[in-house]
């Protein structure tokens, strides 16, 4: 059963739709009793990065989280989902985030003379060909991005994809059994579908 983690706010229903959609069982998880039945986890987000970390303190999931990515959980990170992997975010005026990633998520500087917020589709180069969620996919392709701030990752080791918009981003992520993209892949048309497939068979 895949667990798609409820902290308030986000993208959830689209998500968890599109589970449901490549036929996999999902459950919405909004306590550590229903996050430590998922054999699998989702971490969707739209909103801000306070909001999210505030959520999770309410409900009591950061501690429980924490746990499962360490036993060796299989996690996905999806937009904010990846954000608040990293050390901290400068959004809404600072906030720490998981540190599970060393680095700094910032806001997209303006004089590059691009829209802010980014909305529409983007390529993503791909690090390498083994990453498992990438199976399948072509480097290069395109994805549904929408966001303000983008991931400084200190651990390049861990960057799986880069996006480039005004700067050079990490758009995609992976660590051991922890999965993470900057875009939607619930909204990425086939590719994305291949993705959330290829995660869900690990």
């Amino acid at each position: 059963m895949i667990g798609v983690i409820d902290y308030g706010s986000g993208n959830l229903r689209s998500v968890f739709n599109a589970f449901r959609y490549i036929g996999e069982k999902v459950e919405i998880c909004d306590s550590a009793r229903k996050l430590s039945r998922a054999d699998k986890i989702v971490l969707p987000g739209v909103g801000s990065s306070k909001d999210a970390i505030d959520g999770l303190e309410e409900r009591g999931l950061i501690e429980p989280l924490t746990e499962r990515l360490s036993d060796g959980t299989y996690f996905l990170g999806i937009c904010l989902g990846l954000q608040l992997l990293f050390t901290r975010s400068e959004e809404g005026g600072g906030c720490d985030c998981l540190d599970i990633i060393s680095g700094e998520v910032k806001l997209f500087p303006k004089e590059a003379g691009l829209k802010v917020p980014q909305i529409g589709w983007n390529t993503v180069k791909l690090a390498s060909r083994d990453c498992p969620i990438f199976k399948g996919i072509e480097d290069e392709s395109f994805f549904y991005f929408v966001h303000s701030y983008y991931c400084a990752n200190e651990e390049k080791k861990f960057t799986e994809g880069v996006t480039e918009y005004g700067v050079s981003y990490t758009s995609a992520l992976w660590k051991d059994n922890i999965f993470a993209v900057q875009f939607h892949p619930e909204r990425s048309q086939e590719k994305g579908i291949k993705i959330l497939e290829n995660f869900a068979k690990l």
